[in-house]
């Protein structure tokens, strides 16, 4: 009998742990799914994590190796071209697709304050959802800056414009090698496309007000087809589990959520800048109070006295 494996990640579908779940059941994986709200949790705080009854694993590549060891393996069937294709087009995707993607989702500012930073701070306990949301996006800023902020783009809005010229590129060339073909490899989804559709299904259904890479996406009706098509059949469930009326009650709560912690932020921020403002006074000396002789010789009978 199989080990029980445990996947604890974030809820809602977002791009790490539709991920890992795509790759479970492409390969067959009894894997079990536990939505959590606490990113201390998983080890070291990182998510998804892996459990089973020896193991603890993170990071969705490392996963995805520990479950081909467990012979959990959705590349089977496919030849060693394929399989030297498979890591060309996933380094392809960390490197052209990935800095968008973090720009998308936490630097563009409409996309973070309206959807990125609700959400999030919806998943974490208070007051970690006033800290976490905006250490992340600090963090995909940095990370942008490090790997594409070389010369001759000296300029953020110059790293801006490359990084989404990349992530169109490499939708393209992601649309020309899916062809007219259901997967990419043929009739049976590989890891090559749990990770092409970890990463696009979040871009192709997230509601973002600024949709730049996304109305691209759209555009490539094969690459939505196929994150449809994933979908429709390996997450009905999940799918279905929502009515017309029950996405609009989400929306009207997710709405209220951002108002809220917009509030909360700035309530917390006007409170920084008030303290920062209040004058800052010296501490005051208390008086020191001298007792006449005549004062010392009383007190000193009183404390004589029966």
């Amino acid at each position: 009998m199989a080990a029980p494996l445990e996947l604890s990640c974030w809820g809602g579908g977002w791009g790490t742990r539709r991920l890992a779940v795509a790759y479970a059941k492409f390969s067959g994986a009894p894997l079990k799914v536990n939505v959590i709200d606490n990113t201390w949790r998983g080890s070291r705080g990182d998510v998804p994590v892996l459990t089973s009854e020896d193991n603890i694993v993170s990071q969705p590549a490392k996963i995805l190796n520990f479950l081909r060891k467990q012979k959990y393996n959705a590349d089977y069937e496919l030849s060693a071209k394929q399989g030297a294709d498979t890591l060309a087009y996933i380094a392809l995707l960390e490197e052209k697709l990935l800095p968008a993607m973090l720009h998308t989702f936490w630097v563009e500012s409409d996309n973070y304050f309206s959807v990125t930073k609700p959400w999030f701070a919806s998943q974490i306990p208070f007051p970690l959802s006033l800290i976490l949301p905006g250490r992340m996006s600090k963090g995909a800023l940095n990370r942008i800056l490090l790997t594409r902020g070389e010369p001759p783009l000296y300029h953020l809005r110059e790293v801006e414009a490359q990084i989404y010229r990349d992530a169109k590129e490499c939708l393209n060339l992601l649309s020309n090698r899916l062809g007219t073909s259901q997967f990419f490899f043929g009739d049976t989804p590989s890891t090559l496309d749990a990770y092409v559709f970890g990463f696009l299904a979040p871009l192709y259904k997230v509601p973002f007000p600024k949709v730049q890479l996304q109305e691209h996406l759209k555009q490539l009706s094969n690459l939505c087809r196929f994150c449809d098509d994933i979908l429709n059949s390996y997450f009905r469930l999940s799918l279905e589990g929502i009515s017309p009326a029950g996405q609009e009650t989400v929306d009207a709560n997710l709405q209220k959520l951002t108002q809220l912690v917009n509030k909360e932020s700035n309530l917390i921020e006007k409170m920084d800048d008030n303290l920062r403002q209040s004058p800052q006074l010296p501490p005051r000396k208390l008086p020191t109070l001298k007792l006449t002789p005549a004062d010392e010789e009383s007190n000193s009978l009183q404390r004589l006295s029966p």
